[in-house]
């Protein structure tokens, strides 16, 4: 376990997250556009499928460009042409070499622990209501886990909504644990940190909360939002 932080050891106030994670990188996992949400497969055909994908994967870095808090915004994924079609857009690509989304995710940890980062937050593409508050509120739940740590490790978590799965998470250092996307994933991560004694913060939010991966999200979401993620998604004229 690293060190606790020398003012708390001085038993004065750990500086406030915003601060004491600097530089904290943004990562943004995506497997292959051509491939990704086959699960709305019933709702929307191949092309509207990769619109809608791409198209919450511009929002998504768009929100991210304007979050003063992440120094870089790192885009991992194993779909060359994605990633080609993201050069110029203010963000690094990363070209992982394999299928699997967790191995994604540490190839682009290492890399954003390589150039300093001292906090990373992990943000899938798919949040489609994901915004600047409630990346403050998740920075804010940091602030607190930094103080009940005393500037130990620790993780914040943003659940889904059903609380299975992990819609954010902000580790810090970057490596405290090692990232357990899938299945059940939001319990995997905080036994992780329990079993590390990392001090853990849990933000239900409702712009991380929902997730759209199926067609029941489909319907959940507003066409006009619909509309508007659709066009974000379209090839360029």
């Amino acid at each position: 376990m690293p060190d606790p932080d020398p003012a708390a050891r001085a038993g004065r106030t750990p500086p406030p997250a915003s601060t004491a994670f600097a530089p904290l990188f943004a990562i943004v996992p995506l497997r292959t556009l051509a491939g990704g949400k086959a699960r709305l497969g019933g709702a929307l055909d191949a092309e509207e499928r990769e619109e809608l994908v791409l198209g919450m994967l511009r929002r998504t870095l768009a929100v991210l460009a304007d979050w003063a808090p992440a120094a870089q915004v790192l885009v991992v994924s194993p779909d060359a042409s994605l990633l080609a079609g993201l050069r110029g857009r203010g963000v690094t690509t990363i070209r992982q070499y394999g299928e699997g989304l967790n191995e994604g995710l540490q190839v682009a940890r290492d890399a954003a622990v390589t150039a300093g980062a001292r906090a990373v937050l992990i943000v899938p593409a798919d949040l489609p209501h994901l915004d600047a508050a409630g990346l403050d509120r998740l920075l804010d739940a940091a602030d607190a886990a930094l103080a009940a740590s005393g500037g130990g490790p620790l993780i914040v978590i943003a659940p889904s909504d059903a609380r299975q799965g992990t819609n954010a998470l902000l580790l810090a250092p970057p490596s405290v644990i090692e990232p357990s996307f899938g299945a059940a994933s939001f319990e995997a991560h905080v036994r992780a940190a329990a079993h590390l004694g990392a001090s853990v913060q849990v933000v239900q939010d409702p712009t991380l909360g929902f997730d759209l991966d199926t067609p029941e999200d489909l319907e959940l979401l507003s066409q006009a939002d619909l509309s508007s993620l659709m066009r974000l998604g379209q090839p360029a004229a």
